[in-house]
């Protein structure tokens, strides 16, 4: 029941500056904005059809979120993570995720085994067929469902949050670049300890998957 003298109001439809922040996000994710380019606010909001307001407060929302630089001055550049950034990144996620395995593992029901062996035999079916986009897919299908096992909201959010940082690099070109055999092969051994419902042995899988990760990162980038 309202208070007296307070009006009800309707609920506003999403503001435009968010429906701005979702499509540049969108581009920079996609790399249609690259690292390291710059926003060119005339383009877009001629592009768009809007007025500089909703795309500035577009772009500070994605600033917030680590997606976007904004120099005083200078205008606004997509981010572009540096090696010592990954060296940062990396560990923490291999901490969280590796985290996650283990509560997954402890959680470990027959619904869960199956839906951990479904998505195994599909990501083996993939690199049979050699099928490297259809396998990064299922990777993170994978990795989405050992959060969800586990169940632990706030470990979710932090994983989302830091691997959302991680759409601003070549991440997903490391199954182009003959990640995808060692990338299998940590999976086995996470996939073993989960069934095994082993924690201890699925957390230590989970890390050592994404520390190798970062480490083929870097391979990459020294060619």
């Amino acid at each position: 029941m309202l208070e007296k003298g307070v009006s009800p109001q309707r609920i506003s439809r999403t503001a435009l500056f968010e429906e701005v922040a979702e499509r540049l996000r969108a581009r920079i994710f996609a790399h249609d904005l690259p690292p390291g380019s710059w926003i060119d606010e005339q383009a877009i909001t001629a592009e768009y059809g809007i007025s500089r307001t909703p795309l500035r407060e577009a772009l500070k929302v994605l600033a917030s979120e680590g997606l976007v630089t904004l120099t005083p001055g200078r205008g606004c550049n997509v981010t572009a993570l540096t090696e010592q950034d990954l060296d940062e990144i990396f560990p923490i996620l291999a901490l969280l995720e590796g985290r996650c395995a283990f509560e997954a593992a402890a959680r470990m029901d027959a619904p869960a085994q199956q839906r951990v062996r479904t998505l195994h035999e599909t990501l083996e079916g993939h690199f049979t067929a050699g099928d490297i986009e259809a396998f990064f897919n299922t990777n993170q299908l994978f990795h989405l469902a050992v959060q969800e096992i586990a169940g632990n909201r706030w470990l979710t959010q932090l994983i989302q949050d830091v691997r959302q940082k991680l759409k601003l690099t070549r991440f997903h070109s490391l199954f182009r670049d003959g990640r995808l055999q060692e990338s299998l092969e940590e999976h086995r051994a996470i996939v073993t300890a989960l069934l095994e419902a082993n924690a201890p042995a699925a957390q230590a899988a989970m890390e050592n998957h994404l520390l190798q990760g970062r480490r083929a990162m870097g391979r990459m980038s020294t060619r």
